[in-house]
């Protein structure tokens, strides 16, 4: 403890001496997963929706009892309200924010990094997540990421104040491109466009020359 203390200390002191700091995703947090659930703990209906790969961000078609999933969320690793769930699987990177309802996720094919936000806010992870910093293991027939390859993604971190103001800027382009999504085609591209365009520039920092 003292030893993660003093790491996430010299991370701050670099955040305010330099204003930003570069790190991998494992000095965020550790990449956790639920406990693994077998077929024939599932259901077509039950208590507590379990999402798989195919049903990430989608409805859940299987489900566990109330029992193994107060077992399990009690014992194991379970995301904290606010965690950025990862689809390591399928579609890669895609990314859903847990808001804390009763629901349990696939081992490994959907993990989250254990973040507690004092160096990187959730908000600020999701648009970096957006930017799909990891590289993807291709070797074998599907491509796919381990925990290794998102420990070893590489991330820009400024202060938790500059966190907020740019997490406060592409909330509000989000918003803008979500409200305009029963109104005219073109400006919605443009919108999005727009969003797109400040996104990688709010989040592309450079690193200083030696």
């Amino acid at each position: 403890d003292r030893q993660t203390d003093k790491h996430d200390a010299l991370i701050k002191l670099c955040q305010y001496v330099f204003g930003k700091v570069f790190v991998n995703l494992s000095d965020v947090g550790k990449v956790s997963m639920c406990k693994r659930i077998m077929k024939a703990e599932t259901s077509s209906s039950g208590d507590v929706p379990f999402y798989k790969i195919g049903t990430f961000g989608k409805e859940a078609d299987a489900f566990i009892s109330r029992e193994k999933f107060d077992e399990y969320r009690n014992t194991y690793s379970y995301p904290k309200k606010g965690d950025i769930l990862i689809s390591a699987a399928g579609t890669i990177g895609r990314t859903v924010v847990y808001n804390g309802e009763d629901a349990y996720y696939q081992d490994s094919n959907i993990v989250w990094i254990d973040n507690d936000e004092s160096i990187v806010l959730n908000r600020y992870l999701f648009y970096c997540y957006q930017m799909q910093p990891w590289v993807a293991s291709t070797g074998g027939t599907i491509s796919r990421l381990y925990n290794d390859n998102i420990s070893k993604a590489k991330i820009t971190v400024p202060s938790i104040k500059e966190q907020k103001l740019i997490v406060g800027i592409l909330d509000r382009f989000d918003t803008i491109c979500n409200d305009l999504s029963a109104g005219i085609p073109a400006e919605i591209e443009a919108r999005q466009k727009q969003y797109e365009y400040y996104r990688d520039k709010l989040l592309n920092f450079k690193k200083l020359e030696k």
